[in-house]
């Protein structure tokens, strides 16, 4: 579990949970290489919780298989400390868990492992709510 805080920019900040360190490591730099701020990294479900009440993240992601507590123990969880911040889960098992059953468990995506990073992180901008657009040409 490490509470980190790597910057590039103001963005939206993103806890990576999963016990590979190369998959967080290429997660960190992808996302930060699109001007999200990596606020922590977990490798398991129980840590994750304990980081998420810490650092309120705009997003977590995921991931389903880790040792401890794996991220469909976690992700209700997680939902109950943010109800409002999307989880996103990664998987290595493509299409074996289906978009309804992570939705009961409180996941708003499923993403496979195997998706480009850019396709992902594509997904995970959709999930957060946009800032709103100054309005161009109106004065007061």
């Amino acid at each position: 579990m490490k509470r980190i805080d790597k910057r590039r920019g103001g963005g939206r900040t993103i806890l990576i949970v999963d016990d590979n360190p190369e998959i967080r490591r290429a997660v960190s730099q992808a996302f930060l290489s699109k001007g999200f701020r990596i606020c922590g990294e977990a490798d398991n479900g129980r840590d994750a919780i304990r980081l998420c009440g810490e650092l309120r993240p705009d997003i977590i992601l995921l991931d389903l298989s880790m040792p401890i507590m794996n991220g469909l123990q976690a992700a209700p969880e997680l939902r109950k400390i943010a109800p409002r911040t999307p989880i996103v889960l990664l998987t290595m098992y493509g299409n074996a868990l289906q978009q309804d059953q992570a939705t009961a468990l409180g996941i708003n995506l499923v993403v496979s492992k195997y998706d480009a990073l850019s396709e992902v992180i594509e997904k995970v901008h959709a999930l957060l709510p946009q800032p709103p657009e100054k309005a161009e040409g109106v004065s007061a």
